[in-house]
């Protein structure tokens, strides 16, 4: 038996795409090869470095409740099975903006992937939004998300982070309430955004990881998420 890794990480630089109230990315050089080695004085080679700002949300990355709850747990307190462990990823690419995903939605989904959800799973959600728009206004500003309902439903099966390939979980621009995330304060589980590669692995159960960094205090972490597959 073989197994396959999909990895399901967007890249980060200058100019990526953000959720709108975060902080955008710079990258500035540290170091050159030559600066270093004048620095040090070595004879044989210098070391290039560069330092990165950029958000705790920026690209692929989950959050920690405190981000959405006040008071809620940080990245570092949040249990470490929330971000790795058994996962499905379901097909709602045909729900479009401004059309939330609705509970409806979301049990017609895992009847055609044949899958059912287990107390503790990652569910993700392919919406198709990173095919369709990634690099164009679309992707950041027009997409689909749970409805209230749709989230809590997810909750209440015992998911533990709800995955998607575009910005927020919650349909965007419309949605002010913040439903997915305001789900997630209330039963204290996370949500991983910006996500791609979900069609390589739609309609499946495999091993998810998407381990954050080890923050204090952090409100949340990129993270790699990459999907393991039997072959």
């Amino acid at each position: 038996m073989g197994l396959k890794l999909i990895d399901l990480t967007q890249d980060i630089y200058e100019g990526m795409p953000l959720f709108g109230i975060h902080q955008k990315t710079f990258i500035m050089t540290n170091q050159t090869h030559e600066q270093n080695q004048k620095a040090t004085g070595s004879p044989t080679l210098g070391f290039y470095a560069r330092n990165l700002l950029m958000s705790e949300h920026c690209g692929t990355h989950s959050d920690a409740v405190i981000e959405y709850k006040p008071g809620g747990a940080d990245i570092i307190e949040m249990p470490i099975d929330y971000f790795w462990g058994s996962a499905i990823c379901v097909d709602l690419s045909h729900i479009r903006y401004p059309n939330y995903i609705e509970v409806k939605d979301l049990e017609k989904a895992l009847a055609k992937s044949g899958q059912t959800i287990e107390k503790g799973d990652i569910f993700l959600m392919y919406t198709g939004l990173y095919n369709r728009s990634y690099g164009t206004p679309d992707y950041e500003n027009y997409y689909t998300g749970l409805s209230y309902e749709a989230a809590k439903w997810l909750a209440e099966k015992g998911v533990v982070n709800i995955g998607v390939d575009s910005p927020a979980i919650d349909q965007t621009p419309d949605d002010l309430t913040f439903a997915g995330h305001l789900v997630c304060g209330e039963y204290n589980i996370t949500n991983t955004e910006n996500l791609c590669n979900l069609d390589k692995v739609v309609n499946k159960r495999f091993l998810y990881f998407g381990l954050p960094l080890r923050i204090r205090g952090g409100t949340g972490s990129p993270i790699r998420a990459v999907a393991l597959l039997e072959e």
